[in-house]
């Protein structure tokens, strides 16, 4: 199913470890952008499922994408709700705008190389897909969850003892 919230785990642990060197918001929209390819190919009955976009070589053209919008869509966003005041500087920085993309498509590839058989990462050198049921689909997505929830957990801790400590 596109749109998938179960890669955002990973994502929140990695938002956990890197702090502000990792953009959650730019992640996020590029799991957003990584799935539009399906969902056309859902609402119309035509092309393959997991297609170019569902590729490494895809992942890294989409990951450019995201990073270019969804830097502005990020701080727009945080703005919107108040965290960012645009008088200031930058909130997310060009480098960590194209890491957070990067870490995003290319996870989304490698999460649904496990779980989808039609993708096939490595196109155009190999249509073979390696890493298909290296763990099954229960485990895959136990996994997403458990990281996610650790992160969020790590997440909270460290900015209660900041928040305790001012």
């Amino acid at each position: 199913m596109p749109f998938t919230p179960i890669h955002m785990g990973p994502g929140i642990l990695i938002k956990a470890i890197l702090g502000t060197s990792f953009s959650l918001m730019v992640f996020g929209w590029t799991q957003i952008v990584m799935d539009l390819q399906p969902l056309i190919v859902l609402i119309t009955g035509e092309g393959h499922l997991h297609g170019f976009t569902h590729t490494y070589i895809g992942a890294l053209l989409i990951a450019a994408f995201s990073a270019l919008s969804g830097k502005y869509l990020s701080e727009f966003g945080l703005t919107v709700l108040g965290i960012f005041d645009d008088s200031k500087t930058i909130v997310i920085s060009w480098k960590v705008a194209l890491i957070s993309a990067l870490l995003g498509s290319v996870s989304h590839v490698f999460l649904d190389s496990i779980m989808h058989s039609d993708v096939e990462p490595f196109f155009p050198v190999s249509l073979d897909n390696p890493f298909w049921r290296i763990i099954s689909v229960s485990m895959l997505h136990k996994v997403c969850l458990y990281t996610g929830l650790v992160g969020a957990a790590i997440y909270f801790a460290l900015n209660w003892k900041l928040y305790k400590n001012q």
